[in-house]
């Protein structure tokens, strides 16, 4: 037998949902028989495994400790990676993700940012591996596998759910730095739709809406230029796959070191010269809007990334100025 208090990251969580991860090698044909035959129960009773659990609430496993070792798998295995930690508190984690790292897992053999989190809160005490079998930190924004930058992380369920209210209803602030080829001389504001094929991973962008197609809009300030290339400052307004890789491409400015929308023969001119090998695109600043409640602390505050040096060193190299 086994007793599992509910704790502040479990609350609000559909019971039957919090069993699948504790219980997370089991069928969920043997979850819910094990409800129905009262072997799992909530503060005592008999549960459907749809009830909303609540901080202070007992669940009692009547199962024999083999029977929970089966269909539990409880080990997590650390990863080696420092994390450049931009900001940090009790709900969340900023971190400046590099070029080259997966935000989240493609495939149950990679390893992710998401990964590399969860080692950084077990390694400094502030996560178990047991309370990882109840409640997963993750990230609460993606960027691309080769696109830097700041990633917003939950430690907390609070955290979590704040933080992907605020990437949803698009209140949080999104900045990108970016060398694009051409000359861009003036600010502008444009629209289109995208569509994305999974089957090739890639977007297409139009200026009429399509079967699938989701409505963008993308804003861009140029802030340095050189010969034949500009350094943009882009406000990424709705977020969707590869959008400003995608967007600025079909307005025929591509960003440099992109493999899938850029134009091959200026990157490899970029690789021979910088080994260059993936696309100058970093997510460099975001600001949050005024707040109440859990990150109250966050409010009207805006974070940088620092760029990449390599990043750094093209651009002041092939643009008027220093970074």
């Amino acid at each position: 037998m086994q007793q599992i208090m509910i704790g502040e990251n479990e609350t609000g969580q559909r019971f039957d949902k919090m069993l699948a991860k504790y219980l997370n090698k089991a069928p969920k044909s043997f979850v819910y028989k094990m409800l129905r035959k009262k072997n799992i129960t909530l503060n005592g009773q008999k549960a459907s495994g749809s009830e909303k659990l609540q901080t202070g609430d007992k669940i009692t496993l009547f199962l024999s400790d083999e029977t929970i070792a089966k269909f539990s798998d409880r080990h997590f295995q650390c990863t080696g990676e420092k994390l450049d930690i931009i900001y940090e508190d009790n709900n969340i984690v900023l971190i400046n993700k590099p070029a080259g790292m997966l935000s989240q897992k493609a495939s149950d053999k990679d390893v992710s940012l998401v990964e590399h989190f969860i080692t950084y809160l077990i390694q400094s005490g502030q996560l178990t591996e047991e309370a990882l079998q109840t409640f997963r930190p993750s990230v609460c924004n993606r960027l691309d596998r080769n696109t830097s930058g700041i990633v917003a992380a939950g430690k907390s369920l609070a955290g979590l759910q704040e933080l992907s209210r605020l990437f949803k209803d698009r209140s949080l602030g999104k900045y990108y730095l970016c060398l694009v080829n051409g000359l861009v001389e003036q600010p502008s504001h444009i629209r289109g739709f995208l569509k994305k094929n999974t089957r090739t991973n890639q977007v297409e962008i139009t200026q009429k809406e399509d079967t699938g197609s989701t409505a963008i809009e993308t804003e861009f300030v140029p802030l340095k230029t050189g010969q034949n290339v500009t350094l943009l400052e882009v406000h990424l307004i709705t977020g969707k796959t590869h959008q400003i890789r995608a967007h600025l491409a079909s307005i025929g400015h591509p960003i440099l070191g992109d493999s899938k929308y850029g134009n091959p023969r200026i990157n490899g001119l970029y690789s021979r010269k910088y080994g260059l090998s993936h696309q100058l695109l970093h997510a460099y600043r975001l600001t949050f809007p005024v707040l109440e409640g859990s990150l109250s602390n966050l409010s009207g505050r805006e974070f940088t990334a620092e760029l990449p040096r390599q990043f750094q060193n093209i651009a002041n190299k092939e643009t008027e100025g220093i970074l």
